[in-house]
């Protein structure tokens, strides 16, 4: 038996202290105190998500934020990259894909808030972290309060003002939050300058915030620090193991800090581990890897469960404002003068693709749906309803917590908790190095005067398996004392429909305080126990709905669903009601419209069923929804030219990390052209040319414009077309791939590193095929 005592009281947080937040009079007003953020009196409880705009393109943005919205997020985080908007200096560009205003505009017409990261210096593997070239020509010294700089940075800002006008909090706009410079770690009073610029320039925010890891010296209540954690390290060597500091963020815990992101630029160590000063600040997050790049020397494959338990770890220790980087990817812009891609060649010490900024993120580069969308959105779904109770709550450690990250042994749990109610969290997923199931495990928790031990028999939990079960929570007006089931939130309606799913394999059971109930309605057993009434023998799936009816009558509803169908959740208002809808196809919501994406026959089914549902699944109504019939095009392939002798390993003197290969390198490529049919475009849907290959290095041309590359990781190559297509359908593909040596110093994952290197090298094309993505739309008409 595992033991925690919740302590009974809480010390309310501090508040007052710091120089942040609206006035607290106004309708909508955000605040803060050491604790957690507030918006119209209440806890709020955000999820970021980071998308760059100007890496994407600006007739694809609206669909793609309908998708981030889709996903959870509430808040769009988006650098401002210096260097995309005058590369020239006293030449600004705010036009096309580099309209900053257009963009906020329509994160606010769906809902979206919005950070702006407004820099001068932002990184986000940017050419000289965002500035451009002729800032460090200019000689002054950046990054610092040199008048010479703060020259500079005045039109900028003054710009970046412009920009926003009319979409500040002051008058009713989406910008909760500007994010000033990033990653600097020992100029406080630098900071407080490009703040006092910015509100000079327009640009202001109830919330000020600054990146805080690395030990940063923040000047004190004028920003909230926020922090991150990643899977995986494309900055870090390339050894074969996980990366140190990586493998801190699923232990649970207080500590915040992450010294290892941008260890790579920073001039000194970091020393000491001191992190009391924090405690005037909530626990807020910035840059949870909703993925990782892949550098030229180290190319990491990031799964679901990576970036999932990685995001719970942080839920369990405290966060109350969650953010991803990124959440989106994109695809970095090439310059009038020079790519923008940071490199060996601008100093610094990792080589990145020229253009792909996939990031294995949750939403790829052309907005495709990985598996990381549905682990996120689970969570998510669980904190649009009990994210603002969350946010009061403190971390608790049990007793027997793991002493150090080497500990692969000891089980990883936590409860938050308000000293009334709570969460157990779980963690028991470790990337690269999984770690051991655990028999006969049963918690013990004493939580307001009562011990609530869950499960009542013990279990195992497997290894991979990471969750939160809820301690005395409410369940309209019974009393849930645990269950061993992860809640995904509420539906409104005049009978309110807890939902929760199944986790890890374990039996599902419902402990309710039995003076709180007077009913239970079924397909499970009831039992009395000692003054609780325990719910058993469930089948999680759209068939499991328990009623429940309060002492007073008043009724509730439990939905218990099974692991797999859970991560096909979706929720929202939809068809004049509050619904759950289940694909196996990803789906959004928009307008009291049902959009699902993908190819496949599958229906879809929706609680409360609609009126027009001609077949049910359980408590479900099931819609056939299917895709317009018709044979995939094919893609011609053919090869130009054999690739020459492989190219030997080039080391970057100053960071003795591999460089990834030339323009002249490519001249010694395989080429091969591919045509695609016109009938591939016959919508306005995106198509995705999928390359299954093996090699080093791979660059995409179209009438001889670089259009994508990748450093070969694994996973197929995916492009998107629809942005190219008449010169596509003109000039066709050329596709050139560069053979990987089996002495290159470069890391790849075991996952997929190739088991052989015929004469020392290996590159094979295994196929090239075209992935249509339609778009159905689903109406009350049925289609």
């Amino acid at each position: 038996m595992r033991r925690l005592d919740v302590p009974s009281r809480i010390p309310p947080p501090a508040q007052g202290h710091l120089r942040l937040g609206d006035r607290p009079d106004q309708p909508d007003a955000i605040t803060v105190n050491a604790r957690h953020l507030s918006r119209r009196g209440k806890p709020w409880f955000p999820i970021t998500g980071e998308f760059h705009y100007g890496r994407y393109p600006a007739a694809e943005w609206r669909e793609e934020l309908v998708k981030v919205r889709a996903g959870g997020v509430t808040v769009v985080s988006t650098y401002v990259f210096w260097n995309l908007h005058e590369e020239r200096r006293g030449v600004f560009d705010w036009s096309g894909d580099r309209d900053l205003r257009r963009f906020v505009a329509t994160c606010a017409e769906l809902g979206l808030d919005v950070v702006v990261r407004i820099g001068p210096w932002g990184h986000g593997e940017s050419r000289n972290g965002g500035f451009p070239d002729w800032v460090l020509e200019a000689g002054c010294v950046p990054r610092t309060d040199d008048p010479r700089y703060l020259d500079l940075v005045r039109p900028l800002f003054a710009q970046i003002g412009a920009q926003l006008a009319g979409l500040t909090r002051e008058h009713g706009g989406p910008v909760v939050a500007v994010q000033v410079e990033n990653e600097l770690y020992d100029q406080p009073g630098h900071l407080v300058t490009l703040k006092r610029l910015a509100q000079a320039a327009g640009i202001d925010a109830p919330l000020w915030t600054a990146t805080g890891w690395g030990h940063a010296r923040l000047p004190p209540d004028e920003v909230i620090p926020l922090f991150g954690g990643y899977p995986e390290a494309a900055w870090d060597t390339a050894h074969d193991g996980l990366p140190r500091q990586s493998r801190a963020h699923y232990f649970f815990g207080p500590g915040r800090d992450d010294d290892s992101i941008g260890a790579d630029l920073r001039a000194t160590e970091v020393t000491g581990s001191d992190e009391s000063h924090l405690a005037r600040y909530p626990f807020a997050t910035c840059e949870l890897g909703g993925g990782m790049y892949t550098s030229y020397h180290r190319r990491p494959i990031v799964e679901a469960a990576d970036v999932a338990a990685l995001g719970l770890v942080k839920l369990g220790s405290g966060s109350v404002w969650q953010g991803y980087y990124m959440y989106h990817g994109a695809s970095q812009k090439i310059g009038a003068l020079s790519t923008l891609q940071e490199s060996h060649a601008t100093g610094y010490p990792n080589d990145c693709p020229v253009i792909s900024y996939d990031f294995q993120a949750p939403l790829g580069e052309y907005g495709q749906f990985r598996e990381s969308f549905h682990h996120l959105r689970l969570q998510h779904l669980w904190l649009a309803c009990d994210g603002p109770d969350l946010a009061t709550m403190t971390l608790v450690m049990p007793p027997d917590a793991p002493g150090d990250t080497a500990d692969r042994e000891t089980l990883r749990w936590c409860v938050r908790s308000d000293g009334r109610s709570g969460f157990l969290f779980v963690n028991n997923h470790q990337p690269v190095e999984p770690l051991p199931a655990h028999e006969e495990v049963r918690f013990a928790v004493e939580l307001d005067g009562r011990e609530l031990v869950v499960p009542r028999e013990p279990v195992t939990v497997p290894s991979g398996a990471y969750f939160v079960w809820p301690l005395a929570r409410p369940v309209g007006g019974s009393l849930l004392l645990s269950a061993t089931a992860q809640p995904m939130g509420v539906l409104d309606a005049d009978e309110p429909v807890h939902v929760f799913c199944q986790t890890a394999g374990i039996p599902v059971e419902l402990v309710f305080d039995a003076a709180t109930v007077a009913e239970v309605e079924g397909p499970a057993t009831v039992e009395h126990e000692a003054g609780r009434l325990v719910i058993t023998d469930l089948v999680p799936g759209p068939g499991c709905l328990v009623r429940v009816r309060d002492a007073s009558g008043a009724p509730a509803a439990v939905l218990v669903l099974d692991a797999a169908g859970a991560l096909t959740a979706a929720r929202g208002a939809l068809w004049g009601a509050d619904r759950l809808v289940l694909s196996e196809r990803p789906v959004v919501i928009e307008e009291g419209r049902l959009v699902v994406y993908g190819q496949g026959s599958s229906g879809v089914r929706v609680h409360p069923a609609p009126d027009f549902a001609a077949r049910t699944d359980g408590v479900f109504g099931l819609l056939p929804v299917p895709v317009a019939a018709g044979q995939v095009p094919e893609a011609k392939v053919e090869q130009v030219r054999q690739a020459g002798p492989a190219r030997r390993p080039v080391l970057d003197p100053a960071s003795g990390r591999a460089s990834a290969p030339t323009d002249a390198d490519f001249e010694q490529a395989a080429v091969y052209r591919v045509t695609v049919p016109v009938e591939a475009f016959a919508g306005e849907e995106e198509v995705l040319l999928r390359l299954d290959w093996v090699g080093d290095a791979g660059r995409a041309h179209v009438g001889g414009r670089l259009v994508a590359d990748q450093f070969w990781y694994g996973p197929a190559w995916e492009i998107g077309l629809r942005r190219f297509r008449e010169e596509i359908l003109e000039h066709g593909i050329e596709v050139r791939l560069l053979p990987l040596r089996e002495d290159a110093p470069v890391f790849v994952s075991p996952k997929a590193r190739p088991a052989a290197y015929p004469g020392g090298s290996v590159l094979e094309l295994r196929s090239v095929t075209l992935v249509p993505a339609p778009r159905t739309v689903v109406t009350e008409e049925g289609r």
